[in-house]
């Protein structure tokens, strides 16, 4: 599987390469945003990852020319821009997804192999729903029942791992690689208290309870 960077910064660009790399992909990589677009143009590839500010022609340029021309190719922005506003343009521009720095490479594998699996020209989910539940992940925002739910940044990550895993059991383990990337520590009870503050937040309030215990496996959301 192809995947194309385009990144000014080498440091961020060797990361992600070398990353990558090791999950098994072939990538290449570019510092110019007319370069890229050229390659683009008249290479084949399976996903580019864009930064917005580049020498050259900035990403959200590059992103408006492949889909004038026809190209379908997913594409998700990595960028510091982190503005709802800047965050809409980006889509609008035609992107698949939209990671702002810093992040995690864990978060950042799994939208590759999100974007990846997906038939080309799908719309990207924005907004998450569990019952009465909304998470709106381009507002950063949560609402249950029309009420506005006040959520720190983990509480609110944390949220969206259980959500996109509507239906189905989400373990410890899952949960320290995805919302904090640091691997299993039996000691650790950090997965347990954000768990009891989210309940607070997100349950306690109403009638119904969604999140649930799933005896010695996780957690579970349903209605």
């Amino acid at each position: 599987m192809k995947i194309v960077i385009a990144e000014d910064d080498a440091s961020t660009r060797d990361y992600l390469r070398k990353g990558l790399v090791e999950n098994g992909y072939s990538v290449e990589c570019f510092g110019d945003g007319r370069d890229v677009l050229a390659h683009c143009l008249y290479n084949d590839c399976d996903l580019i990852v864009l930064d917005r500010m580049m020498p050259g022609m900035d990403g959200l340029s590059v992103a408006k020319s492949l889909r004038a021309s026809g190209k379908d190719t997913p594409v998700i922005f990595l960028t510091a821009m982190a503005d709802i506003d800047q965050r809409v343009e980006g889509l609008t521009a035609g992107a698949d997804d939209y990671l702002v720095k810093p992040f995690h490479f864990s978060e950042f594998q799994a939208r590759v192999k999100a974007l990846t699996r997906r038939p080309s020209g799908a719309i990207m989910t924005t907004v998450l729903t569990v019952g009465d539940l909304e998470l709106d992940l381009l507002a950063r925002s949560a609402k249950r029942d029309g009420h506005t739910i006040d959520l720190q940044a983990k509480e609110f990550a944390l949220l969206e791992v259980l959500m996109r895993n509507a239906g189905r059991v989400v373990t410890k383990t899952m949960l320290l690689e995805q919302v904090w990337d640091f691997n299993f520590d039996p000691r650790t009870t950090v997965v347990e208290t954000h768990v009891s503050r989210l309940r607070a937040k997100v349950d306690k309030p109403f009638d119904t309870p969604l999140i649930h215990t799933s005896r010695n496996s996780g957690y579970v959301m349903h209605v």
